[in-house]
């Protein structure tokens, strides 16, 4: 995705595209029926963990999703005042903050690519629906960052990103850590996938076409309660 997102031109037509709003609606409908209830299960497993860390209980796995969605809301920010005073800053500074904002990305990739090989629940069913879920999230995250950072995106950025999430299933292969631990680190991606889908996926001034986007909500809805994930 990362690598021919850049070639799918017909996504870059404002009202936003069709399939690029029913990718966001698939994407939020991931986000509500799989990603909340993982949470829930991530603070049950953290919980029952030996021994349980201080002061941790059941619901503080939010607070680890908060900060998350804290941190990569962070980052943008930054990104977006640097682009707002484009005219007036100077060159390095704005390539600066561009590694910043590149570097946040690999690294939700590469935490992305750890969970690929460590799932909660790792049937093969959950696999592929994890994968298809974050395909459809690349590729309109990956619109925005060509629409940002234009050239240097596709010199750069779509090939760090793909290297960060090979690494990231790399390293998942080699080491592998403890249930609850890895709970963490689903609840942080968890706080970064949900701010995304808001930031990327419910676009205002694209003029995000509401049908496309709800069709593509309900229907991934539809699958992942018919399969039961």
């Amino acid at each position: 995705m990362h690598l021919y997102a850049n070639r799918l031109t017909a996504l870059s037509s404002v009202p936003r595209s069709r399939w690029l709003s029913f990718a966001g609606g698939a994407s939020v409908a991931y986000v509500f029926v799989h990603v909340f209830p993982e949470l829930s299960r991530s603070g049950r497993t953290i919980q029952q963990a030996e021994p349980i860390p201080l002061a941790f209980s059941e619901r503080h796995v939010y607070l680890v999703a908060l900060a998350g969605f804290t941190f990569f809301y962070g980052i943008e920010r930054l990104a977006q005042q640097s682009s707002h005073r484009n005219r007036t800053v100077a060159p390095q500074v704005n390539t600066k903050i561009f590694w910043i904002h590149l570097g946040s990305f690999a690294f939700y990739n590469l935490l992305i690519g750890y969970l690929l090989i460590h799932q909660q629940e790792p049937e093969i069913d959950n696999l592929l629906f994890f994968t298809f879920a974050m395909g459809l999230h690349f590729v309109v995250t990956d619109f925005a960052l060509q629409e940002r950072h234009q050239k240097e995106y596709n010199r750069i950025a779509r090939w760090l990103l793909s290297v960060a999430l090979l690494l990231g299933a790399m390293v998942g292969y080699l080491i592998e850590i403890d249930e609850a631990a890895l709970a963490v680190l689903f609840a942080f991606l968890a706080g970064g996938i949900v701010l995304n889908v808001i930031k990327e996926e419910l676009p205002e001034e694209s003029d995000s076409r509401f049908w496309a986007f709800a069709v593509g909500g309900v229907s991934y809805t539809a699958v992942l309660l018919l399969t039961g994930l």
